[in-house]
Parts: C-alpha cells; structure tokens; sequence
C-alpha cells in the first residue's frame, strides 16, 4: 500500500523543483549586463575657440556629471571643424578629471547647431539584473541543477568592481613588453622593508577576570 502513495507524495515536490530560474549548467545565467549612455552638451563658438562665459557653463556641467575613470569625452562638430580651434579649452577642462579628449564621438540625437559645437560624456555602467534570485526550490532538485541564485554574488561584485565595465565586453589589450625592473618593484619593496616586530611587539592577552 505504501508504494501505492508514494507517487502522489513526490508529485508536489517535482512541481515545486520546476518552479523558478534553471541552472543547468556550471555558468550562471547570470551574467553582467554592461549599458552605454551619451549625455551631450552644446557650447557656442567665437571663431574658433569657445564664446565668452561658455567655458564656465562647461565647467558646471562636468562638474554636475561627477566624472570618473572609465567615461569618455569626445567633440562633435557637425563637421564645421570649429571644435579644432575648441579643443584645447574644452581638453582643459577635462584634465581636471584626469581624463583625455575621445578622438571619435559617437552619433547622437538631434542636429549641432551652427557656431556650436557638441561635448559629449559617453559612460557605461555595470550590473547583474534581477539578482538575487530565490524563486527556485531546489530541496528535492530531481534534476541536479545548481540553485536559481548561483553565480549572482560573483558576478554582481565583478561588475561593481571593474574599473571600466567596457572591459567586460572586448577586454583590456595589454603589452607584449614585460619590464623586469617594474615587475621586480613589489619584490624588492617587500624584501627592503623592515619587520613589523622590529621594535618589539608587545602582546596582550584577556584574563577571566578582564584584566590585561
């Protein structure tokens, strides 16, 4: 009679082990997903430099965009070719931030002006969507998959970390040049250095009674 039961009692449990996110492999589904935006800003021209008062409002626009490692900043000019002569000012600028001039700006919405030209902050961002996820029972997993949240603590703490999330998607070129004596500054640093007992460490331990 037992026997009779026991496919009715495992029905339950297979319907809930269905239920959620599958991961059926050792690569979570979760990967990060890197997005691209453009933030533009129009700066009138005299000549070929930037009209009186334009470079301040510049300043307060880059300023009000928080700028950090990893966003880009190029000029559009429509092909006019003032934003040669407005280079330099805007370059200027954005050496405050330690960051240089793009030398190709990407297409942006709406037509440049004439006797403006178009700064343009090009910044991607890094993250795991929908993670954490828990949505799946997988106590009985009949298929022995990994659970639904697998691989998202990992991959969200890469995305938070990296540096230039554009890295994650054509990675970084490196060089086919090893210097020896900048591979050898760690090492010698750590042999140079002096021990940390040098001067005598002095050690502390608690009692039951809390005295030292």
């Amino acid at each position: 009679m037992l026997s009779r039961f026991t496919p009715l009692l495992l029905a339950p449990a297979l319907l809930l082990s269905a239920c959620g996110t599958y991961n059926g492999g050792l690569e979570s589904v979760y990967q990060p997903v890197v997005e691209r935006n453009d933030y533009v800003f129009d700066v009138r021209t005299a000549g070929y430099a930037l009209a009186p008062g334009e470079g301040q409002r510049l300043a307060g626009w880059l300023e009000s965009m928080g700028l950090r490692y990893g966003d880009r900043i190029s000029i559009d000019d429509g092909g006019s070719g003032n934003g040669e002569g407005a280079r330099a000012a805007i370059a200027e600028e954005a050496n405050r931030y330690g960051l240089l001039l793009s030398d190709q700006a990407p297409v942006t919405v709406g037509q440049i002006a004439p006797g403006t030209v178009r700064v343009v902050v090009t910044r991607m961002t890094a993250s795991v969507p929908n993670c954490p996820d828990y949505s799946r029972q997988y106590t009985p997993d009949w298929s022995q998959s990994t659970t639904s949240n697998f691989g998202c603590a990992i991959n969200s703490n890469l995305a938070a970390m990296v540096a230039d999330p554009a890295d994650l998607v054509r990675g970084a070129s490196g060089s086919s040049v090893t210097d020896p004596v900048t591979g050898g500054k760690a090492i010698n640093a750590l042999r140079g250095a002096k021990p940390t007992g040098g001067g005598g460490t002095q050690v502390k331990s608690d009692s039951a009674g809390g005295k030292q």
